[in-house]
């Protein structure tokens, strides 16, 4: 016998309903059947019948209400709310009820709740009841670090199963989102780091290379782990691969930027018979202008299409006017920093004769190429004078293509047109929006606390899957004046109350206050009014105290 309870939205308003039922066999087959209906008895009264329920045959054990006794529970708001989401995204049974799977999802909900390694991740769990919660026995960090490995394993598998759940009632999109970026390390031990291209612009720092792959939308499908000397277009035949395979994508169309899509990437794409859209390198823009393919007054603010007859590719051309502006503003701040920083230098040699004006001369030949505008000055010595000049041509030359690019794609005209490609070319933002969210926003994919390749994909992997379920709060609190980080900070002062009466024991989630009320309405989430004590706890083995001695 027990309380079946069931919660509704209709619109702005919540419905709740109360059964007692029991179950009994026939046939072989476990069968439910309705007793009474108690949703017209009050929350103290349902709470009341579930207590009794659960302690059956122990009510002489329990005591007199002179024996009860309350304390503060763990904070419950959070982790609850985090876990009913990964529940609708279908992330919960994609990585499964075994002890890993469970693991795996804590990790997860840890990295949206507080960004640290798998020790904190420990204590923190033995503070916000993930274990009652997450119906998970005792486990210490070394039990988190093995569980990278086995989401490094599993982690095609968890992807293809997210990947029909989203697309269960709907077809396979015909347009997928891709772009790269490196996180650095400050470590030198990390079995994926090398020295590479470094977005971040850290110099002499070892780094890892990212790619991710995203529907339409912007929602992550698949991220892979890359050596961090690895060039942008060799990660592309994985995801070709992950598309056609993985998700069994077919005819497909794949934007990605112009450091990514290139001429053997487009072979690539085209012996999997996919199309793709992508953008032209400055070089290439001049190739194009002097093969005579386009002409520099096609570009304007707005959208301008050229179709090669030969080669069945077709170009679309804009100049922004922003971007233009900003362009211009930018290399004029550069050249007046460098004059000016001449300026000082040649002050300095004039201070003392025993200063060597060769040596200045190497320091601001070293800022004009750090400014990237070898090409517009040249830094001369005469004697003890340095000299700097500006070249006019070159300037002219380099302001014409400001804010100018070409969008190019195989994609014939009658399936879409050039207004629609320069859209979806756009899109692209929406991957540089997760970046932003995994290297510097909430989720901190830095620092990375393991070593060896399967953990660090698996780590990486944690942090993907985590982003799903922040991208769906911050959805949800869209009309909220609230980050996520600042909601999850609020649903997490949610603590419960535990009841010991006697023998037994129960735990009572107060009702919470008015803005979190809000939140959690926002989200279409319901908090139980009696959670289960367990009573599990987790413990790391390194402890802090004894390391502080």
């Amino acid at each position: 016998m027990y309380i079946d309870s069931c919660t509704t939205r209709r619109g702005n308003k919540f419905y709740t309903r109360h059964l007692l039922r029991e179950s009994y066999r026939e046939n072989g087959k476990v069968k439910h059947r309705t007793l009474a209906n108690l949703s017209h008895c009050s929350d103290d009264e349902i709470a009341a019948f579930k207590f009794a329920l659960s302690h059956k045959g122990e009510i002489d054990k329990i005591g007199t209400v002179d024996d009860i006794r309350t304390t503060q529970g763990m904070r419950i708001g959070a982790v609850f709310t985090l876990n009913t989401i990964a529940v609708r995204l279908g992330l919960s049974k994609a990585l499964g009820s075994s002890r890993q799977g469970k693991l795996a999802l804590w990790q997860i909900l840890a990295r949206i709740i507080d960004q640290g390694s798998r020790l904190s991740s420990v204590r923190l769990a033995d503070r916000h009841c993930a274990p009652d919660i997450l119906g998970l026995g005792s486990f210490t960090e070394d039990d988190l670090y093995r569980n990278l490995a086995w989401l490094a394993d599993n982690q095609q598998k968890i992807e293809r199963i997210l990947f029909k759940k989203r697309y269960v009632k709907k077809s396979v999109p015909e347009l997928f989102l891709y772009d790269v970026t490196s996180s650095y390390l400050e470590g030198l031990k990390n079995s994926l780091a090398e020295y590479g291209y470094n977005r971040d612009g850290k110099k002499g720092k070892k780094q890892i290379v990212i790619g991710l792959l995203c529907d339409p939308d912007g929602e992550p499908l698949a991220v892979r782990v890359f050596e961090g000397n690895t060039k942008d277009t060799a990660t592309v035949p994985e995801q070709i691969r992950t598309l056609s395979e993985e998700f069994g994508a077919v005819g497909i169309t794949m934007v990605g930027d112009k450091g990514m899509i290139k001429g053997p990437q487009i072979v690539e794409l085209r012996d999997a018979e996919f199309n793709y859209i992508t953008s032209l390198s400055k070089p290439e823009i001049h190739t194009l202008l002097s093969e005579g393919m386009i002409q520099m007054g096609l570009f304007d603010e707005t959208l301008t299409e050229v179709k090669d007859e030969h080669k069945g590719i077709r170009y679309v051309l804009r100049r922004n006017p922003v971007r233009q502006a900003d362009m211009k503003e930018n290399r004029k701040e550069r050249i007046d920093k460098i004059f000016k920083f001449t300026k000082d230098r040649i002050e300095y040699l004039s201070e003392s004769e025993r200063r060597s004006p060769d040596v200045a001369l190497r320091i601001i030949k070293e800022r004009i190429q750090r400014y990237k505008l070898n090409n517009l000055l040249t830094a001369t010595l005469d004697k003890r004078m340095i000299s700097l000049s500006l070249d006019s041509v070159a300037l002219k030359e380099a302001e014409s293509l400001d804010g100018c690019y070409v969008i190019k794609t195989n994609l014939p005209k009658k399936s879409i047109n050039k207004d629609q490609i320069h859209d979806r070319y756009k899109d692209l933002a929406k991957v540089e929006n997760a970046f932003r969210t995994f290297k510097n926003g909430h989720l901190e994919v830095r620092p990375i606390f393991v070593r060896n390749k399967k953990s660090t994909r698996g780590h990486v992997f944690a942090v993907m899957l985590a982003y799903l379920i922040e991208r769906r709060l911050r959805e949800s609190w869209r009309g909220i004046e609230c980050t996520v980080p600042e909601g999850i900070d609020e649903l997490g002062s949610i603590r419960g109350i535990v009841i010991k009466l006697g023998q037994g024991i129960c735990q009572k989630i107060p009702k919470p206050a008015d803005f979190v009320s809000e939140l959690l309405n926002a989200a279409n989430i319901k908090l139980p009014e009696v959670f289960p004590v367990q009573q599990v706890r987790v413990a790391t083995r390194k402890k802090l105290v004894s390391q502080r001695n």
